[in-house]
C-alpha cells in the first residue's frame, strides 16, 4: 500500500490560487487609498512650506505678491485704516449721545465696538507703517496680541453695561436721530469690512482680517439698535431685547479676543527669535 502524499497530511491544505483571465491585467492594488497618501502628503508638504516661513518670519503673502504689488496694497491697508479711523470716532462719539440720552444698551455697545474699531485700525496703522516689514510676520502676530487684548478688555465693558440695564429696566427712547444714526453706521461699517476683509486676504493678514471681523461686527449693531428700535416702538413689552443684543455682541467680541490671544501668543515667541538676529 503506498504511502500517503506530503499534501494530503493532516492539517495540511493547499492555499487557493487566484486565476487572471485571459486578456485582462490586474487592476493595482489599494488605488483609492494611494490617492488619499497623495492628498495627504501634498498638505504636509504645504503645512510644513508654511512653517518654514514662520520659522523665517515671513508671511505666506511673501510668496505671492511681487514687491511692488505688496507696497501697493500696503498703501491701500493704510488708506484704508485712515478711513476707517475718521468714519468710526464720528461713530462713536454719535453713539455715545444716543446711548446717555436714549437708554440704549445696544448704542452703548456700537459706541463701544467703534472705539474698538478705531483703536484696531491704529494697530493697523502701526503694522503697515514700515515698508521693509509687509510681510513681517513677528509684527503681524504681535499687533494680533494687542487687538485680543482690547477685545477683551472692551467687551468686558459692553457686557457689564447691557447686564446692568437689564437689570435695572431701562427703556430705550426711540426718535428720528437714533434711526439716522443706526442706518448710517450699518452702512459705513459693513462696506468698510468688505474692502478690510478683501485687502487682508490678499496680504493674508490676520490684523486686517480681524480689523474687518470689528468693523463687520459694528454694522451687525447699527442695523441691531434698528431693529430693537423698532420692535419697541410697536412692542414695548419686549424691551429686554436692546440690552439681550448688547450681552450677545459683547460675548462674541469676548470669544474671538480669546481665541485670538491662544493663536498668536505661541507665534509670537515663535518668531520672536528670529526678528533678535533679522
Amino acid at each position: 500500500m503506498e504511502a500517503p502524499a506530503a499534501g494530503d497530511e493532516l492539517g495540511s491544505t493547499p492555499e487557493p490560487t487566484i486565476v487572471q483571465p485571459a486578456g485582462t491585467t490586474a487592476p493595482p492594488p489599494y488605488p483609492a487609498r494611494d490617492s488619499q497618501q497623495g492628498e495627504q502628503l501634498h498638505l504636509g508638504e504645504s503645512a510644513q512650506f508654511s512653517e518654514e516661513l514662520e520659522d523665517r518670519g515671513l508671511l505666506e503673502s511673501s510668496t505671492r505678491l511681487k514687491p511692488h504689488e505688496a507696497q501697493s496694497y500696503r498703501k491701500k491697508a493704510l488708506w484704508v485704516s485712515w478711513a476707517s479711523i475718521i468714519v468710526t470716532l464720528a461713530l462713536a462719539v454719535a453713539a455715545f449721545t444716543v446711548s446717555v440720552m436714549r437708554y440704549s444698551a445696544s448704542s452703548f455697545g456700537f459706541a463701544f465696538d467703534a472705539t474698538l474699531d478705531v483703536l484696531s485700525s491704529v494697530i493697523v496703522l502701526w503694522r503697515y507703517s514700515n515698508a521693509a516689514a509687509v510681510h513681517s510676520a513677528q509684527r503681524e502676530y504681535l499687533a494680533c496680541a494687542i487687538l485680543g487684548v482690547i477685545f477683551l478688555l472692551s467687551s468686558l465693558c459692553i457686557v457689564i453695561k447691557a447686564i446692568h440695564d437689564l437689570a435695572t429696566k431701562l427703556l430705550p427712547e426711540v426718535d428720528d436721530f437714533l434711526y439716522s444714526v443706526s442706518i448710517l453706521s450699518g452702512i459705513l461699517c459693513t462696506t468698510l469690512a468688505v474692502i478690510k476683509f478683501m485687502l487682508g486676504s490678499v496680504l493674508t493678514s490676520r490684523a486686517l482680517l480681524t480689523d474687518g471681523f470689528n468693523s463687520l461686527v459694528g454694522g451687525i449693531m447699527g442695523f441691531s439698535i434698528l431693529l430693537s428700535a423698532e420692535v419697541f416702538k410697536h412692542n414695548s413689552s419686549v424691551w429686554y431685547l436692546d440690552g439681550s443684543i448688547g450681552v450677545l455682541i459683547g460675548l462674541t467680541i469676548f470669544a474671538y479676543g480669546a481665541k485670538l490671544l491662544i493663536d498668536m501668543v505661541p507665534r509670537v515667541r515663535q518668531t520672536r527669535h528670529y526678528e533678535m538676529f533679522e
